[in-house]
């Protein structure tokens, strides 16, 4: 399956900001599953390519001068190959990594709670799915109920959230279980034009590998699932990050859309 992917995040300040810095996880990998046939970011200025501690590809981009907003495009065609499995050339750490809980992830009663109903001692793949379905039950997916400061034990108190809370309220659950567990950022192609194109969900390593876990769309699938980057959570994984100084209040408008070359899209 091919996929043209556009993304187009702006922000836009109340006051100028007399410099900013961005640090953009936006340039996705080839791997024997996606192969990435062009790839290119729009930018207001130079940004250094590097990569950061969990194997992403990394853009920094600095603006010295004053502005009052920022336009960034990342636009880009890609084939998802349905029978590829992931590898992890690019991987820069142990799996035993993902086990330590976060400050968005970290085990409160309730999740360890959640964790003990779900997980018994040697979870196996049909016991994550039934957390998966677990968790979607208690929190159904519902925009604009969280934001991104919720941690996991707030998103499953509020009982809804979307696929950022789905998916931290999975990785607590996991590692609480002694599996090791990564937040993944990225596009998902859907015909159900209810979800938005930017996505999030887990990987579990189990099996000597990692293997994917969308709790919002209850699936083990990631053929319709391009990824852009990994971590611990939402706050290493996420596309667009960033410090300014001054600005005052800040709007972001963010819209991104996958298309599939046959016409069908989101």
């Amino acid at each position: 399956m091919r996929l043209i992917i556009d993304h187009q995040t702006r922000y836009h300040y109340a006051d100028v900001v007399r410099r900013s810095t961005q640090y953009l996880r936006l340039t996705p990998h080839s791997t024997a599953r996606q192969q990435i046939l062009s790839w290119q970011l729009e930018l207001p200025g130079d940004a250094t390519c590097t990569t950061d501690g969990y194997g992403n590809i990394l853009h920094v981009l600095s603006l010295e001068s004053p502005h009052e907003g920022i336009l960034i495009r990342a636009r880009g065609e890609v084939e998802i190959r349905d029978d590829a499995q992931e590898d992890e050339e690019h991987s820069l750490i142990s799996p035993l990594s993902y086990l330590r809980p976060t400050t968005l992830t970290c085990p409160s009663e309730a999740l360890r709670a959640l964790a003990q109903e779900c997980l018994p001692s040697d979870p196996t793949q049909a016991d994550l799915e039934g957390l998966m379905a677990r968790i979607l039950a208690r929190m159904p997916y519902q925009p604009g109920s969280t934001d991104a400061t919720f941690s996991a034990d707030e998103a499953l108190a509020s009982g809804s959230g979307v696929c950022q809370d789905h998916t931290h309220v999975f990785l607590a659950c996991c590692r609480q279980a002694g599996l090791p567990a990564r937040y993944v950022s990225g596009y998902l192609y859907s015909q159900d034009s209810s979800h938005v194109a930017m996505h999030a969900w887990a990987e579990v390593w189990i099996e000597k590998r990692w293997h994917t876990f969308d709790v919002t769309n209850l699936t083990c699938s990631a053929n319709e699932h391009l990824k852009l980057a990994v971590g611990m959570d939402y706050l290493d994984a996420c596309p667009v990050r960033g410090v300014r100084y001054g600005g005052g209040c800040e709007q972001l408008q963010s819209q991104a859309r996958v298309t599939r070359l046959d016409g069908q899209q989101q």
